[in-house]
């Protein structure tokens, strides 16, 4: 079974579960941006978009560098690999388990239809 950094499974699942953390993601990966633009874009104050980014630091998801006053973000050097994977196997877990009730309800479908011919 493949073994998964509990406490970076947290930080990631955690920062990409706001909306807005989401956005920041998408619009670094068009172009590197300083947080008084996201801010800006994502119709916030400055507190509030450092705490996001913050958040998505934290996760490793985004990288800051300070340049003078202005702080710019751009999308970390970690993959999401590790993340992918757990979801894969749970995709692949309730996979199997529809393609079983699948079979069930056309097993139930058939014997619906064998009874209705029989009752003719």
């Amino acid at each position: 079974m493949v073994q998964y950094s509990r406490t970076r499974l947290d930080a990631s699942f955690a920062a990409l579960s706001d909306a807005t953390r989401r956005g920041v993601l998408e619009q670094l990966g068009r172009a590197d941006a300083s947080i008084t633009e996201l801010a800006e874009k994502f119709h916030m104050t400055l507190t509030g978009m450092k705490k996001h980014v913050g958040v998505l630091e934290q996760a490793g998801l985004v990288t800051t560098e300070k340049v003078g006053r202005v702080r710019t973000c751009k999308l970390g050097l970690r993959e999401l690999e590790e993340e992918a994977a757990w979801i894969e196997r749970y995709r692949q877990l309730w996979d199997a388990r529809f393609n079983e009730l699948d079979k069930v309800v056309e097993e139930l479908k058939r014997k619906e239809q064998a009874d209705g011919r029989k009752k003719t």
